[in-house]
């Protein structure tokens, strides 16, 4: 099924982009709707709990299996793949400003790693992957490492890889998705991997 792109979201008290647009972009990259939240309070706020990351999806088998989970929203966000990581940056701080926890936040490259992976990454695997574990920020990491654990919200840069390793993440990224993936990318080139995926 095709995805289609998101009409803009414009909301007044919604600051603009925070983030310098890549070279060549002209306009600014339309916005995600935050999507379904839980009713839990956030952290930050007096009386608020952690949110803790969601548990792994279980295959029920037999009459006891429970009804299937609700599937999570997909948004779209056109981006060449030269823009796909400012993308994908502008969408976490939108998500970061309509409310969603730090930790609920994953976000996955297909291409070159986010800056902040690489800079983390040198000070060792250990400690990189100890961040995630920690569930208290947004995390950043390879759509092919096997060791993602899944989040309420899953954030697709479509920043580059051959076109078989994009058609393998997307699925698996919609897999990590608890409540709501967000993919940032050409949306002929999404379009046309989700359909070979099939």
């Amino acid at each position: 099924m095709p995805l289609i792109p998101e009409e803009p979201q414009i909301h007044e008290s919604v600051p603009g982009p925070r983030t310098v647009p890549a070279a060549g972009r002209t306009a600014p990259t339309p916005r995600p709707v935050p999507g379904p939240r839980p009713a839990a309070p956030r952290p930050g706020n007096p009386g608020a709990r952690a949110v803790p990351a969601p548990p792994a999806r279980r295959a029920a088998h037999g009459p006891e299996a429970a009804g299937p989970a609700s599937a999570p929203q997909i948004q779209l966000i056109p981006a060449p793949a030269e823009g796909a990581l400012d993308a994908a940056d502008e969408a976490v701080d939108l998500l970061l400003d309509s409310g969603r926890a730090p930790g609920e936040i994953l976000v996955l490259t297909t291409g070159g790693p986010h800056p902040w992976a690489a800079h983390e990454l040198s000070f060792g695997e250990a400690s990189y992957w100890a961040q995630q574990d920690a569930v208290d920020d947004v995390f950043y990491a390879d759509a092919a490492a096997d060791r993602s654990a899944g989040r309420p919200v899953v954030v697709v840069a479509v920043n580059g890889g051959a076109d078989a390793e994009v058609t393998r993440a997307l699925p698996a990224a919609l897999k990590r998705a608890g409540a709501l993936l967000v993919v940032c990318g050409d949306p002929q080139r999404v379009n046309a991997l989700l359909s070979v995926g099939v």
